[in-house]
This record gives structure tokens, sequence and C-alpha cells, in this order.
């Protein structure tokens, strides 16, 4: 009993003590089931609120939204309807103008219908008077022919016996008429004999001009043996001919011992030909061939000696920085002359002078030497100049870029053109100081050079001549034609047409000769 009591009452202790476990964790777990409620509750309110709050926000923003886009479409609706309307303006302007270009298209149709049926209309009258021309045209002909024919019965000659004796009738007038002008010419001469018999014994005394002219115009070659003399003259002159053709100078080979003349007015073509003859006889092969290919080697050899002696210059008078081409033109100056005077002397005398007196009046004496050098360059262009030197000169030198005052200075000292400068003056007076000296020149000269010049250039105006060469002392002109272009008769005819033009067009003394050489030469390679 006492071990079932002990059993007992430990069972019931535990019991007792589960039950108030159960009571006590009923109790908890319902305060917090009320607590969990609470808390969901408020979670619940704070969410609508939260909830509600956003929605409102949303719905703020959407109405913002919608707002702003019926405003966007508002304006983009509007901007297409002002787009829709000038649209619409613009196709009302083109139907406008389209109606009217249709209306005057239908109008100018109705005017290219009229005078279509014009036209139409007068090709018909033109062909109708066109037939009736072509009738009585055939109608005239016949006529002709029937009075040829009457003609001929009448006079018993054809037509082209006929046209024989009225040219003959014309040829005996032409002659006739000839005549009496020749006569008339030779009364003339003689009423005027007098007269020129007087020109030329003035001009015979003006005896300083005359040998300047001989010496600028002439220079003798001297050979050790006259047997040269024949191989320099060649088979029957082909030797000579050919010197004469190449170089553009004369050679006279006449009893002269030990001497051979060249004459020419250009010392540049009398220095060719020289050197040229100089080495003919020293290698002794004397032929046309060889003499052109000496020829060709000398002029090469006069522009670099040209070149030499320009370069030479500008160093002795110490400028500096001139172009090239005025290098050259200073060299050619050593081959010309003026009035007499040797042109590259005189530009050196000019330019020393114009140094010196620039110095002493405290300007710029560089320059006034540069433009001293420089004043005549225009004399040696080599073409035939239309300006006068001093204008030819000065656009030179502007061409070369050189400074303002010398391009004016030269321009000016003839007073061609305004001086701008104080060097123009200088220059100016330099130039008379140099050639107004005792001897400085010879005016003879330079009319003598120019007329030949003149002579020239007159014949390469033909059409035909390659080249013209005054020789003589401008009593024989000797023109080289080209053989394809210019054929026997029509050399002929140049010959004439030159020596009536030279007639007509200047002034010289006696008599020229016109001679014209046409060559045909073959020259074929053996490979």
């Amino acid at each position: 009993m006492s071990s079932i009591l002990s059993i007992i009452i430990p069972l019931f202790s535990l019991a007792g003590g589960v039950f108030a476990g159960k009571v006590f964790f009923s109790k908890a777990n319902k305060n917090f089931e009320d607590e969990a409620k609470r808390k969901a509750d408020d979670i619940l309110k704070n969410a609508e609120v939260a909830a509600e709050n956003l929605k409102k926000d949303r719905m703020l923003e959407a109405k913002e939204n919608f707002l702003r886009l019926r405003g966007e479409f508002e304006e983009e609706t509007q901007a297409k309807k002002g787009i829709l309307q000038e649209n619409e303006q613009i196709l009302r302007e083109k139907e406008r103008v389209l109606a009217q270009q249709q209306e005057q298209q239908k109008l100018a149709d109705q005017d290219l219908q009229a005078q279509k049926q014009s036209i139409q209309s007068k090709e018909d009258n033109y062909r109708k008077k066109l037939e009736e021309v072509e009738k009585k045209r055939a109608e005239a002909d016949e006529m002709l022919a029937n009075q040829i024919s009457q003609l001929e019965k009448i006079a018993n000659l054809s037509a082209a016996e006929a046209r024989e004796q009225i040219m003959e009738a014309l040829k005996s007038e032409a002659e006739s008429k000839a005549s009496s002008l020749v006569k008339q010419a030779i009364e003339e001469a003689k009423l005027t004999a007098t007269k020129e018999a007087k020109k030329i014994v003035i001009e015979t005394i003006q005896r300083t001009a005359a040998e300047n002219a001989i010496e600028n115009c002439v220079s003798v070659f001297n050979i050790e043996s006259d047997d040269v003399k024949g191989k320099i003259i060649g088979r029957e002159g082909r030797n000579i001919r050919a010197l004469e053709a190449a170089t553009g100078v004369e050679f006279i080979v006449d009893d002269t011992p030990e001497a051979i003349i060249i004459s020419g007015f250009d010392p540049v073509r009398r220095e060719i030909a020289r050197l040229s003859l100089h080495r003919l006889v020293q290698d002794g092969r004397i032929h046309p061939a060889r003499i052109e290919e000496v020829v060709n080697k000398t002029k090469k050899n006069i522009d670099d000696e040209i070149i030499e002696i320009g370069e030479k210059t500008v160093i002795e008078l110490g400028i500096h920085g001139l172009h090239p081409e005025l290098i050259k033109m200073i060299g050619r100056m050593r081959f010309r002359s003026s009035y007499g005077q040797n042109l590259l002397q005189h530009s050196r005398e000019v330019a020393k002078l114009c140094a010196t007196m620039a110095a002493e009046l405290g300007l710029n004496a560089k320059l006034a030497k540069r433009a001293g050098l420089l004043h005549d360059i225009g004399k040696v262009w080599h073409e035939e100049p239309e300006l006068p030197h001093a204008l030819l000169g000065m656009e030179l030198a502007l061409k070369y870029k050189e400074h303002p005052e010398v391009c004016n200075a030269i321009g000016a000292h003839h007073d061609e053109t305004e001086m701008t400068s104080m060097i123009s003056p200088i220059i100016q007076v330099c130039d008379a100081i140099s050639g107004s000296r005792p001897g400085a020149r010879r005016e003879m000269m330079e009319s003598y050079m120019k007329r030949l010049r003149d002579l020239e250039a007159l014949a390469t105006s033909f059409d035909g001549v390659q080249k013209c060469y005054a020789i003589q002392a401008g009593r024989e002109l000797r023109i080289l034609v080209d053989s394809e272009n210019v054929s026997d008769e029509k050399a002929s005819n140049l010959s004439f047409d030159i020596s009536q033009k030279i007639e007509k067009e200047m002034q010289y003394p006696g008599q020229i000769k016109v001679t014209v050489i046409r060559e045909m030469r073959a020259v074929n390679f053996a490979k």
C-alpha cells in the first residue's frame, strides 16, 4: 500500500504540474495572440494609410502627366494644322500658276500653229518662185548660148580665141603704160639728181660716223695662207653659202692678203661667225654639215660667255641678288651699241656715276648703282619691242622683283613715266653725262642699225619665211624660206612682194637686192 501510494503520489504531483503548465501556457499564448493581433491591426492600418497616400500621389502624378501630354498634343496638333494650312496655300498657288501656264501654253500652241501655217504658205510661194527662177535661168542660158553661137558666126572666132585677143590687148596696154611710167620716173630722177647728189656728198662728209659704222659692222679674220680661202669658199661656193645661211652675216673673200672680212650689223652674229670660222680652219674639215654643227656649238658657247660677262660685271660693281635673266641681259649688252657707244660700257659708267652722285647727296648709293646698271636693259630684250626701251626695261625689272625705286628710275630716265623717287633724276642726269661726253655717241650708227633691223622685221612678217639677214650694209636682203610650204613659183612671188613692200614702207639710199633662197635637203642615216 505504501508502495502504491509512493507511486501514485508522484504521479498526481506530475499531473498537477502538467495541468498548471497547461494553464500557464494557455494564458501566455492568449496574451501573445492578442499582442500579435494588435500589431497586425497596426501594421494593416499603417499599410492602408500608406497605400492611400501612394494612391493619391500616383493619381496626382498621372493627372500631371495627362495634362502635360494633352498640352503637347495640342501644340503638335496646332503646328501640324499650321503646316497643313501652309501646304494647302502652296497647293492653291501652284494650281493657280499651273492654270496660268496651261493657258499660256494653249495660246503658244495656237501661235505656233498659226506660224506653221504661215511658214507653209511662204514655202509654197518660195517654191513656186524658185521654179520660175529656174525656168527663167534655163531660158537665159539658152539665149546666151544662142547669142554666143551667133557672135562666133558673125566674128568667125571661138570664145577661147576672143579671150586670147582680149588678153593680148590688155597686155599691150599694160606694157605701154609701164613704159610711160618708167619714162616719167627717169624724168623725175633727172630733176632730183642734183638734190640727191648733195645729200650723198653731205653724208660722205660725215667721216667720223662712217668710220664708226665700219668699225661696228665689219670684223677681219686673219688666216695664215690664202690657200685656206679656197676651202672656205668650197666647191661652187657651197661652203661659204652654208656659212652665210647659218650665221646671217656676209663673208667677203677678195684679194686682201691673208684676211677675210666678216660683214654684219649684229655684233653677236659677227662674233659667232668669227669663232665658227676659226674652229673650222683649225679643224680643217669644212663642209655644210660640219659648218652647221660648229655654228650651233659656237652659239651655245656665246650664250655661256654672255652669262659669264654678266656675272663678272655685277661682281665687279658689287651688286648682289640680281635675277639670272637680268644677269644674262647685262652680258648681252657687251654685244650691243647705242648711238655707236658700247652699251655695257655705257651702263657700267652710268652705274658708277650714279653711285658717286647718290653718295654725295646722302641717298642710297647701292640702289642708285643698281638702277644705273639696269637703266638700258630694255635695249637687249630678245624680241622686237613694241614699247620704248625705258618702259620695257621697267616692266622687266618689275617682272624680276626689283626694288620699286629702281623700277621707277629705269622707266623715268627718258621722262616716259612720272618720277616718284630721288634716284630717278640721278639716273637721268648720269645717263646724259655718259652719252654727251665728246666721242661717246654717233647718231648715224643708231639710225643705220635701226634701218637694218626694220628691214629684217619686214621680211620675217611674210608667211613661209624662216630666217632673214640684212647683209652688205643693208644693200642686200637674204631670205631663207621653208621648202615644204613655199614652192619655186611662190618664192619668186615672195621676192617681188617683199621688194614692193620695202619700196612703199622704208626709206633707204640706192637699191636693195632681195634674194629668196629655197633649198630642199634630204637627210637619212645608215644604221
